[in-house]
């Protein structure tokens, strides 16, 4: 990942969220999007934009073959975890994703309607 030096003090703080964020490939390169890393505060007018799009460093192979499992298998790029290395650098784990059917969206809905009224039925009779 390309950072520059207050997301990297931000980042020691502990301070990043990749909950919403998601990976796409643009031009021959892996984009990190929509990662939350806020502003340091001790950096003044060098700070960075808290949600900008950051490059992710990856050798061409990996480049590739993520590039055509999103393209031809429709996986979707996701963080999975941020973290220093034994060497002190930012590190992000990707992992590919695959959306769900409709009928595992049917299958989840009917499971949360049941988990809802079950808790309705208990809290009346308890």
């Amino acid at each position: 990942m390309m950072l520059t030096g207050s997301e990297v003090k931000s980042l020691r703080e502990g301070r990043a969220t990749i909950a919403e964020s998601y990976a796409k490939a643009e031009n021959g390169e892996i984009w990190l999007i929509n990662a939350n890393i806020p502003e340091y505060k001790q950096a003044g007018q060098f700070n960075h934009e808290p949600t900008r799009p950051r490059k992710l460093l990856l050798k061409q192979r990996e480049i590739a073959k993520l590039i055509g499992a999103t393209e031809r298998a429709g996986m979707s790029l996701i963080p999975m975890k941020l973290y220093f290395n034994n060497r002190g650098i930012a590190k992000l784990e990707i992992g590919l994703g695959k959306g769900k059917k409709h009928y595992d969206k049917r299958e989840t809905d009917k499971q949360r309607d049941w988990n809802m009224q079950k808790a309705r039925l208990l809290s009346h009779k308890g």
